[in-house]
């Protein structure tokens, strides 16, 4: 039980400690494990609720949650006004992985920035505009995040990924998310890699199916690693794939402590949020019901743990881990919140010379 300090001692406590240590101390208690989704366009008695639980450490917005740049900018201050430390965050990667659309820029997939048509400088240029499209949307409407970018190495046989990944190779794909991380940064939203270890080269899609990789892990490591590995530094984030790398754990990615506490963390030198995948996915089945899951997943090191369609298994959870607490996870987490002067709707966005500068840019190759 926390017994708040009072008269005297309180002053003593603000001296001791500082007054922001002390309002991050008050922030992370209301900040859980879980990020959760919503049913509509608005919060309905139960969701409200669940947003108050001090399990509840954020909210993702899906494209049923979104009907216009207005309606979604006042649903995310409501769902603030409700509990201001979640993390809300959307999947806005462009290309057919984009939730934000009415009103919005209609971004490009990844590889189509990196085309052989296109020169060195102009592949940067396109990269710094794409990137600065998506964060200054994304922030303007009141989400902390995007999960994004992509850092899968693309191959043919990759149904779930294809497109959404920068390129066919490694280096290229270091090389050009380095620049696309940077510019996401210039904007003021933290970057999120997936899917560790890599899911390009698999061909079954871990939505639907339970996806097995037979590679040893020298052959991972010298081509699907390369990205995360080179790039651990410039992520604040980290998604794992729920694919099981059969030769190496028999848990999926997410739910495996030696992929993500031996290697992200103790090779890699990772310091940032690891979200688990959505738990309701066909590929985390593997590890038992929800509760295991959830279990699997912050016990293999995750931070936070995303509970997706699934509305009653996310109550559920909700009760489970009433009183889990991780102070280093909420620390991180905290990290990943976009400053609030971004939060300001998409209309003034769309006035700034940033976002003009990037639209024109990115409107010469593409229909925007």
């Amino acid at each position: 039980m926390l017994i708040w300090p009072t008269g005297l001692n309180l002053m003593l406590a603000l001296i001791s400690i500082g007054i922001h240590s002390l309002l991050l101390v008050i922030d992370m208690l209301s900040l859980g494990p879980i990020m959760l989704d919503l049913k509509g366009v608005e919060l309905d008695a139960v969701e409200k609720e669940c947003l108050t639980h001090p399990a509840c450490g954020g909210v993702i917005l899906f494209a049923r949650n979104i009907e216009s740049a207005e309606q979604v900018f006042e649903l995310n201050r409501h769902i603030h006004s409700i509990n201001p430390n979640l993390l809300l965050a959307v999947d806005q990667e462009g290309g057919r992985v984009q939730r934000l659309k009415q009103g919005f820029s209609l971004l490009p997939p990844l590889r189509k920035l990196s085309d052989d048509a296109f020169s060195d400088e102009t592949i940067n240029s396109l990269l710094e505009a794409h990137a600065s499209l998506m964060a200054l949307e994304t922030l303007a409407v009141g989400f902390d995040i995007s999960f994004t970018p992509v850092l899968d190495v693309a191959t043919s046989s990759s149904r779930v990924i294809g497109d959404r990944a920068f390129h066919e190779e490694p280096e290229q794909i270091v090389k050009l998310a380095k620049t696309y991380i940077s510019a996401m940064k210039n904007c003021g939203m933290a970057a999120t890699g997936k899917h560790f270890p890599g899911h390009g080269t698999v061909d079954a899609d871990s939505h639907v199916e339970i996806p097995v990789d037979a590679r040893a892990f020298s052959e991972i490591e010298k081509h699907d690693l390369k990205p995360f590995a080179a790039l651990a530094n410039d992520l604040a984030g980290v998604m794992p794939a729920h694919v099981v790398y059969s030769q190496i754990d028999p848990n999926p990615a997410g739910f495996s402590e030696y992929w993500i506490k031996s290697i992200l963390r103790h090779s890699l030198g990772f310091n940032g949020v690891v979200f688990s995948d959505d738990l309701s996915m066909k590929g985390a089945e593997v590890v038992g019901d929800f509760k295991d899951r959830a279990d699997a997943a912050l016990q293999a090191g995750c931070d936070m743990v995303l509970v997706c369609n699934s509305p009653s298994e996310a109550e559920h959870l909700l009760e489970y881990l009433e009183s889990w607490r991780n102070t280093e996870s909420q620390q991180r987490i905290l990290l990943m919140k976009a400053k609030a002067q971004f939060k300001t709707g998409l209309s003034q966005c769309q006035s700034s010379n940033n976002w003009q500068v990037a639209r024109a840019h990115l409107s010469k190759y593409f229909s925007i």
